[in-house]
């Protein structure tokens, strides 16, 4: 069966969506530019999320006391050893806030990527209270002759679990922050964790609905992992019985049963995360790796002979 996206796999996948963009495999370069977050500085807080530890998300080329340049060149010969057909590459800003400065500064960090050789584009990894129409401008100008893409960290569509990780913005700050992105022309992805303390089974499920609604081009989701010295990892150790972790199996179906209710037009880039475990208090996965979860997810989609958007309206 050849679904709505364009092919046999039973999920709108990432793999597919770049063929249908370039034609062909283009690898992801993450970077380190050494900015920040506002809940981080002061500016609306301290410490940052509960849950985040971004050392556990960065590959060891990738360190903010290297150039933007450097991190690239190392980056393309690392993922060489591995992807050997992949020549063309994105410059991936990942770790903390990548919009989160001046515009001169911003220009000047993008520009650098753009230089290097085989970089065809930016994905930009911020927050969506920290992107200005400026930037956004700015971006949109660049797409004319690169590929660009915003990717928010959104997290949940509750606001009361927003607050109690330290989002220090609300559902509504992400949703505009979208459809501004989207009203600029720009390819927009987001970031949603699964298991945060408080939200029922029923609560994300109920979720597929409200981010089908929005404008996305691509989203990410996450299983909550708990990652040592983090407030939620002391959270956790205080209050375990507050913390409900999805093990494989329950992962699995629950996933299924979301994607079930998902719009079929946004491309999922992931289902899970995936960290060396020394960053991991708790591994509810046994330390399982990625495409070991995805093989699960699409053994258990042809049992139980389910698609992206079955169940979609």
């Amino acid at each position: 069966m050849i679904y709505p996206w364009g092919d046999s796999r039973r999920f709108n996948s990432y793999t597919a969506y770049f063929k249908r963009q370039f034609g062909g495999r283009v690898q992801k370069i993450s970077l380190d530019a050494g900015f920040t977050c506002p809940n981080r500085d002061g500016t609306k807080g301290r410490g940052g999320c509960t849950f985040c530890a971004n050392d556990a998300f960065n590959p060891s080329y990738c360190q903010p006391s290297k150039s933007i340049t450097q991190q690239l060149e190392e980056g393309k010969e690392f993922h060489f050893k591995r992807y050997r057909r992949a020549k063309k590459f994105l410059a991936y800003f990942q770790a903390y806030s990548n919009t989160y400065a001046d515009l001169e500064t911003l220009k000047m960090r993008y520009r650098e990527a753009l230089d290097v050789e085989g970089v065809i584009g930016l994905v930009i990894g911020t927050r969506p209270d920290a992107v200005s129409d400026e930037v956004l401008e700015f971006l949109s100008e660049l797409s004319h002759s690169y590929y660009i893409m915003l990717e928010y960290g959104i997290e949940s569509v509750y606001d009361q679990s927003l607050e109690r990780v330290n989002r220090a913005h609300s559902f509504e700050t992400a949703r505009n922050a979208v459809f501004r992105t989207h009203e600029f022309g720009l390819p927009c992805g987001a970031h949603f964790i699964f298991g945060l303390p408080g939200e029922s089974r029923q609560m994300m499920l109920d979720a597929a609905e409200v981010i089908s609604a929005l404008p996305l081009t691509t989203v990410k989701f996450h299983q909550l992992q708990i990652f040592k010295n983090t407030p939620m990892a002391a959270e956790f150790l205080k209050n375990p019985e507050a913390f409900e972790l999805f093990d494989i199996s329950t992962y699995t179906d629950f996933i299924i049963d979301f994607i079930e209710r998902l719009n079929p037009e946004i491309v999922i880039e992931r289902f899970a995360s995936e960290v060396p475990p020394r960053f991991l208090l708790s591994a509810p996965f046994d330390n399982l790796r990625y495409d070991a979860v995805l093989g699960f997810i699409e053994q258990k989609l042809e049992e139980r002979n389910s698609f992206q958007g079955k169940s979609f309206r």
